[in-house]
């Protein structure tokens, strides 16, 4: 029985974008079901009939209900360990879970401030303290991961893993919002954007016609 991933609009939902990357980086086979966000009753009962958080994403395996994307992707890791999807090396692998529960829990104002919208004309704006401190944090969480496995491949630790899908959301904002970045980050940017997953994600939100107007409002 293949796999249900029931996630929001792709042009505005980070934390679907997470776990989809995933699966569709390691090829791992599932149906995809979109709900749109934010648009009423009938999508959040939608919702509520996969999960009883209320929220997207949840991945659907069998009678196993999985949602969080950071839980997905360790469900998957579980599911599916010839994928690798996090890196070998025990030392790495801690590493790689460390900074992506960093991203699930923190860099709040980077989130407030520069929310997912594919359809955003490119352009810098305003940003707190809080939020240049978030990038600057960021900056230097793949600058220190490219450093250590440069010779591993071209991702935070080489090959792609569950970091890369984790932080996959903030290359969007970064370049939706026109942040400042180093070379490496700028290279390691263009590596994600050129992954054929990210693309897909990336054409098919471009392609949604749908606007929530809260999102489109600064």
């Amino acid at each position: 029985m293949a796999l249900t991933l029931v996630i929001g609009n792709k042009n505005y939902s980070s934390w679907s974008m997470r776990p989809w990357m995933a699966l569709k980086a390691f090829g791992i086979p599932f149906n995809e079901i979109v709900i749109p966000l934010y648009t009423g009753d009938a999508d959040k009962r939608r919702i509520l009939g996969f999960t009883q958080s209320g929220k997207v994403p949840a991945l659907i395996d069998g009678e196993i209900t999985v949602w969080d994307s950071l839980a997905i992707i360790e469900y998957l890791a579980e599911r599916f360990p010839d994928a690798h999807i996090w890196p070998q090396d025990r030392a790495s692998r801690a590493h790689a879970r460390s900074i992506s529960a960093e991203m699930h829990s923190g860099f709040m104002a980077l989130r407030n401030e520069c929310g997912m919208n594919l359809h955003r004309p490119v352009g810098a704006k305003r940003l707190s303290d809080e939020a240049k401190a978030n990038i600057t944090r960021i900056q230097q969480i793949w600058t220190d991961c490219r450093q250590r496995h440069a010779g591993e491949g071209p991702y935070l630790f080489g090959a792609f893993s569950g970091a890369d899908a984790m932080y996959a959301p903030v290359v969007h904002r970064f370049q939706i919002y026109a942040i400042e970045v180093t070379p490496p980050v700028r290279e390691y940017m263009d590596t994600m954007q050129a992954n054929t997953a990210f693309k897909e994600w990336t054409e098919a939100g471009l392609a949604e016609t749908l606007l929530i107007e809260r999102f489109e409002v600064e």
